[in-house]
C-alpha cells in the first residue's frame, strides 16, 4: 500500500475519530472502505445514466418489441399443472409461481 496525505476539517476528523468503527479498525481502513464505496456508487450511477440513455428516453424499444407482449399465452390447462409439491389442483397456482 501507498502511504497519502489527506487534508480533513478538525470537526470531520474529530467525528470520525470517535467512532466506535473508526476506533477498532482505525482510521485508514475506513477511509479506504469509503473511497471503494464512492467508486462502487460511481459506476453504479454510470452505468444507470448509460441505460436509461440507451433505453430509458425513447421509444425505439417499445416501437422494436412492440406487440410480443400479446404474442404470449398461457396454455388452457396452465392451472391443472399441480406446482412443486403439491399433489393435485389446489386452485391457487398461478402462471408466475
Amino acid at each position: 500500500m501507498k502511504a497519502i496525505r489527506v487534508e480533513c476539517d478538525e470537526a470531520l476528523l474529530e467525528r470520525l475519530d470517535s467512532d466506535p468503527a473508526v476506533q477498532e479498525r482505525g482510521r485508514s481502513a475506513v477511509l479506504r472502505e469509503a473511497a471503494r464505496d464512492f467508486l462502487r456508487r460511481r459506476e453504479t450511477r454510470e452505468v444507470d445514466r448509460r441505460y436509461a440513455a440507451g433505453y430509458g428516453g425513447s421509444d425505439s424499444v417499445r416501437t422494436e418489441l412492440g406487440g410480443w407482449d400479446q404474442e404470449g399465452a398461457w396454455p388452457e390447462s396452465w392451472h391443472e399443472v399441480p406446482r412443486e409439491g403439491e399433489s393435485g389442483n389446489s386452485g391457487s397456482a398461478s402462471p408466475t409461481t
